[in-house]
């Protein structure tokens, strides 16, 4: 039996609608897709990759939203779109709260377009720890190297004030508990070169005293650091690590994708649901071109399919 899995549609003006309908072929062999987008927008989209699809989109099961059908204007930020992809994210997570599937897919959204439709929040990951009430963790990479995020979609002027003491103990140590089978993790540094004892900087001892409060509770010595993040992704380093932490979002993320953009994955943590996403944003800039690559997508479907025989057991 394969695995439903809800597919959230993300911004129709990008590149999801055409990773949805290239990679569709491949993943019905592994799952059962639901698909949270109207039948017609599918249609709408097929035309304008002119109708690459069509046998595939004949296949696909559509799950109509509670959204207006909106017209695809390819790589144009708008209110309407900005509204169907949270809407397309709403109705995939209750397909998975009322185990209609076993997890749930996000293709990528446009956050300026939600900020249009007057969603008050920045992203999916912001949206599952209020729905859900759980600090969710964003962990992003591939099994070669994973980045969880302490800090993930805020200004840079604000990472300084959010590395304290406390909020970073609970973060390592719910990180810890779910990563519980993982041998070692380094932390990154804030400061460059970790603050070289003070000189350049201070928090760092902010992240040392947090390390070794935490390996002192869990009982063994997991979270290694901190580590300057300017040499933390270098060869040596990633042939003995595959995970990492990175203090603030950008910091974990650029040598992550620079390495392993195609193959990348963003899996939320610490939720009582399966949820996984494409590493890459909307591709404005390709959009309807059919340059689109599905990698991500089809990693993505796969580490959640990786998970569901304890969902289908249960």
């Amino acid at each position: 039996m394969k695995p439903k899995i809800a597919i959230s549609i993300g911004d129709i003006q990008g590149i999801g609608l055409e990773i949805a309908l290239k990679a569709h072929v491949r993943i019905s062999q592994i799952c059962t897709p639901l698909y949270c987008v109207h039948l017609e927008v599918l249609k709408q989209a097929n035309a304008l990759l002119k109708r690459r699809y069509t046998q595939a989109l004949e296949r696909m099961e559509c799950v109509p939203i509670n959204a207006p059908k909106p017209t695809i204007k390819p790589a144009q930020v708008y209110q309407e779109s900005g509204f169907y992809s949270y809407q397309s994210f709403l109705h995939a997570l209750d397909l998975v709260d009322s185990q209609e599937a076993m997890g749930v897919c996000t293709l990528p959204i446009h956050k300026q377009a939600w900020q249009l439709a007057g969603i008050n929040t920045p992203g999916h990951t912001a949206l599952l720890k209020k729905r859900y009430q759980e600090e969710a963790i964003m962990m992003l990479g591939c099994p070669k190297l994973w980045v969880a995020l302490f800090s993930d979609h805020i200004p840079l002027s604000a990472v300084s004030g959010c590395v304290q003491l406390e909020p970073l103990k609970k973060f390592l140590g719910t990180l810890g508990r779910v990563l519980a089978k993982v041998e070692k993790i380094v932390v990154l540094g804030l400061d460059p070169h970790c603050g070289d004892g003070g000189a350049i900087g201070w928090q760092d001892s902010i992240v040392q005293e947090a390390i070794k409060d935490v390996n002192d509770r869990l009982g063994r010595a997991l979270f290694l650091g901190p580590m300057p993040a300017d040499s933390a992704f270098a060869p040596h380093m990633r042939a003995r690590y595959t995970h990492f932490v990175a203090l603030y979002h950008d910091v974990g993320l650029a040598p992550l994708k620079a390495l392993y953009f195609e193959e990348s994955i963003n899996v939320s943590l610490n939720l009582p649901i399966k949820r996984v996403s494409v590493d890459h944003g909307c591709g404005f800039d390709i959009a309807y071109q059919n340059k689109a690559s599905p990698q991500s997508y089809l990693n993505a479907i796969k580490w959640l399919v990786s998970l569901s025989r304890d969902f289908l057991e249960s």
